[in-house]
């Protein structure tokens, strides 16, 4: 009773589409893709803006100098 059943939502679905036609919604739904796709710019998170080849310099582990050095304390 309170919720939209599939029947419905075929029905509205039919209705937008004789309204608009399929160019107008291809046109709109791409608008705002481009649209979210700003918003997510000018906020900072844009996670599909990273490159394709990132360089990635690996460094040593922090703890293994002193390790090395623990053990030749050790021996000596």
């Amino acid at each position: 009773m309170g919720g939209i059943g599939i029947w419905q939502l075929v029905i509205v679905l039919m209705i937008v589409f004789l309204l608009f036609g399929t160019k107008r919604l291809k046109g709109l739904g791409s608008d705002v893709g481009e649209a979210i796709q700003g918003f997510r710019k000018s906020m900072g998170g844009d996670n599909d803006a990273t490159p394709s080849n990132p360089q990635v310099q690996q460094q040593p582990p922090l703890n293994a100098q002193p390790v090395q050095q623990a053990q030749t304390d050790r021996q000596a």
